[in-house]
């Protein structure tokens, strides 16, 4: 997943057919037939090429892969949008997504790094709390599927937060892990003991809008120093589950949470949630780059079942 901050700078003389593609994704996507001047290739991102493209009509930010994965592009498309439409955090706007001969993009655009406001982490906070609150969906879930990194991820709408978070999280990854020869088959009975004994675990809430795969990787001090979010996997889901999550991989700055609790306070007990929340994301990422991830997910059910 790119981080728009880390990138090299690379010699203008690419080979004529990509300098084309590049032209042609943005005239596709703007109309505008524009002439690039310089590039950067981005670092970061473990499944897409990602570029940020100087031209004579301003900068533009381009993903892009083979083909198969312009679903991939639409989705994130539409996370971004939707977004957009519910926070005042920055978003990058989509400027278009398709497909030109073998090659899908998507192009964006491109919001450079900045160092933080001073008040950059109680900004965040108090905006993700409001996205959080600002939830009119009765179900978990979205209206179509979508992708957390390259894996499919399933939204199909369901009342009850439990149920959803069994059957279109755990369920799906852990059963994508032993089709693939991660785990064995007794990791699919703990997910059924596991679902008994979470009867009544969670609070209840509303659906929350979330980002769904919010970690420090995929937000950065935007152009003036704003919080800015992107590489969204979105759907409505317990805001819970998105809070654990940025605990994850190191947290935030503890000005983060004391703002979000300003605003959304958590409910009593999310520390010993927390834990539980995260076998998501950890099955997601033993899916996709091994079995290291797995320990974590052990001591999780060990301490459950």
């Amino acid at each position: 997943m790119p981080h728009y901050k880390q990138f090299n700078n690379i010699p203008s003389m690419l080979e004529t057919d990509q300098n084309q593609f590049f032209e042609s994704a943005i005239f596709q996507s703007t109309g505008k037939s524009v002439e690039i001047r310089f590039m950067y290739f981005i670092t970061g991102g473990c499944i897409n090429q990602s570029i940020q493209l100087i031209t004579s009509d301003g900068t533009y930010f381009l993903k892009w892969n083979e083909e198969a994965m312009l679903d991939m592009f639409h989705k994130e498309a539409q996370g971004l949008a939707l977004l957009r439409a519910n926070t005042n955090m920055a978003i990058p706007q989509v400027l278009g997504y398709g497909k030109i001969g073998s090659k899908s993009y998507l192009l964006l655009e491109f919001i450079d790094s900045s160092y933080p406001k001073p008040n950059y982490w109680q900004s965040f906070g108090e905006q993700l709390a409001q996205m959080h609150k600002n939830s009119e969906n009765s179900y978990f879930g979205l209206g179509h599927n979508n992708y957390i990194g390259k894996l499919a991820q399933s939204n199909e709408p369901t009342e009850n937060w439990l149920e959803f978070f069994i059957e279109k999280r755990l369920r799906v990854q852990f059963g994508l892990a032993y089709y693939n020869g991660l785990i064995d088959a007794h990791y699919l009975k703990k997910i059924d003991v596991l679902h008994k004994k979470l009867e009544g675990f969670f609070p209840q809430e509303s659906p929350s809008l979330l980002h769904g795969d919010l970690w420090a990787g995929n937000a950065i001090a935007g152009n003036h120093g704003e919080p800015c979010l992107f590489d969204p996997a979105v759907y409505y889901g317990h805001r819970e589950m998105e809070m654990a999550f940025t605990k994850l991989f190191g947290g935030f700055e503890p000005a983060f949470y004391d703002a979000y609790q300003s605003v959304y306070p958590f409910q009593e007990g999310f520390e010993e949630r927390k834990d539980i929340y995260n076998l998501y994301p950890l099955m997601v990422h033993a899916n996709l780059f091994g079995t290291s991830y797995l320990s974590g997910v052990d001591k999780i059910l060990k301490r459950m079942i």
